[in-house]
């Protein structure tokens, strides 16, 4: 860990958040010497400090011990390149269209990859009035259900979540040119293929 690279990003943090080095210290319950000596790169935190240090500042304690934000390349904005992730523990469901670093529940979530439909999996899409009516054939139990059905443009994505019990169908407005996914509890994100004998103006 370089404690000088630690201290300046600190020290940038701090200022961002308009504080001053006591400021700090009064919210850790530390003194300002402590803060001053971080920042001047002559001691670095002690661990059992890093948890409520990246709450104050706002940082994950990755990026405090890196000492480094490196910040990502700007979004173009293209909603087709969004990635999903899903929490086992709480099933909370996150997109991102970057790269990022995401975690719930104290993991860090990996991207879903996309699996071509199986017999399992199946998803069928009819047109009804303006709206594509999707139908997925799977349980859906308490253990095992589809958790949510998303249907993604180059600027949008459409997003139903779904949940154990009921049925697993949903309808969204026409937009051609995209890509359905549904993800299941168990087994993972699967992406809709178009049928080679579906005539229908889908997806």
């Amino acid at each position: 860990m370089d404690c000088i690279k630690v201290g300046r990003l600190i020290q940038s943090l701090r200022k961002e958040k308009r504080m001053t080095q006591k400021e700090l210290a009064h919210l850790m319950n530390i003194s300002d010497k402590t803060i001053s000596k971080w920042e001047r790169g002559l001691g670095c935190p002690d661990v059992s400090l890093l948890g409520e240090l990246s709450n104050i500042l706002g940082v994950n304690i990755e990026k405090i011990l890196s000492g480094d934000l490196n910040p990502n390349e700007q979004d173009g904005g293209n909603m087709k390149n969004v990635k999903f992730y899903a929490c086992q523990s709480c099933g909370n469901v996150m997109t991102s269209t970057g790269v990022t670093s995401i975690s719930c529940c104290g993991r860090v979530l990996e991207p879903l990859l996309p699996q071509s439909e199986n017999d399992e999996h199946e998803i069928t899409v009819d047109e009804i009035e303006e709206d594509y009516f999707v139908t997925i054939t799977h349980e859906m139990s308490r253990d095992h259900y589809i958790s949510f059905v998303a249907y993604v443009s180059y600027d949008r994505v459409m997003l139903i979540k779904l949940y154990p019990e009921q049925l697993a169908e949903v309808r969204f407005p026409i937009m051609y040119g995209g890509t359905l996914y549904a993800y299941c509890n168990q087994h993972g994100l699967w992406k809709y293929e178009k049928k080679k004998s579906d005539s229908r103006r889908v997806i």
